[in-house]
């Protein structure tokens, strides 16, 4: 009996658990997402060349994550955006999408925003 009953039991604590492993992998990947985004526009806000700040928040950021810059005279946001797949069946499902998002006033040099 207690083996008929672990067999029925065994498939729900696999699931289970593995829903469990892709919470803790998909809050990592949201809170990566948000300090490279907040990177960028810290880098971009005091001047520092777009490729450089692309190239380093998109290092801080989780696999395959994407940056998207919006710059206005005053301000520049930054969103990072990344797709965690499905544990177990990559392409089969579609994954969780995380994403972070900062704004930052640009700095000023001499009294002018740079």
């Amino acid at each position: 009996m207690v083996t008929a009953e672990f067999a029925v039991a065994l498939p729900a604590l696999v699931i289970t658990a593995m829903a469990a492993v892709s919470a803790v992998i998909a809050m990592t990947d949201q809170v990566r997402c948000t300090d490279a985004a907040a990177l960028a526009v810290r880098l971009a806000a005091r001047g520092e060349p777009m490729a450089v700040v692309r190239a380093t928040a998109l290092q801080a950021a989780p696999r395959g994550a994407r940056l998207e810059l919006a710059t206005t005279p005053t301000t520049i946001t930054a969103v990072v955006t990344a797709r965690l797949a499905a544990p177990g069946l990559p392409g089969q499902l579609p994954g969780i999408l995380t994403r972070g998002q900062a704004t930052a006033a640009r700095e000023s040099i001499g009294g002018r925003p740079s």
